[in-house]
């Protein structure tokens, strides 16, 4: 397997679960993917942040809008990893209740990952809404 292989079957299955977790309301697993360490940061659809000290409010009230997640599915349009540095990009297809009503919506999404201590962390994530054409 190449070096992009080996960080996809890695990542994809935490990537997924910590997705599904925040969109029912639970921000710890996204938590545990990102890092803690500067520089991270997230330019989203619907906030922008930098730093983990402002990062770890911000997946908080982003799960605290969100009740369950029905449907998240990943389209990945590249995806490169080599050394320590990774990047996918991906449309997010997610159904999910937001506020309390069901929502399904798309989003581009370009995600940076650095190796620390042997493990993928997201470092920068840069979200908006995908409206196809």
């Amino acid at each position: 397997m190449s070096e992009t292989d080996d960080f996809l079957a890695e990542v994809m299955p935490r990537l997924r679960a910590a997705e599904i977790a925040l969109h029912a309301g639970d921000p710890g697993p996204r938590g545990v993917l990102w890092s803690h360490e500067d520089p991270v940061s997230l330019f989203g659809a619907e906030i922008n942040r930098v730093g983990w000290g402002e990062l770890e409010p911000a997946f908080a009230w982003l799960a605290s809008r969100f009740g369950e997640c029905q449907a998240l599915d990943y389209e990945i349009v590249a995806v490169d990893a080599r050394g320590d540095l990774a990047y996918l990009v991906a449309i997010e297809r997610v159904t999910a209740l937001v506020n309390g009503e069901p929502v399904s919506y798309a989003l581009r999404a370009t995600t940076v990952f650095r190796r620390e201590a042997g493990a993928w962390r997201v470092v920068h994530r840069h979200g908006d809404r995908y409206e196809q054409h």
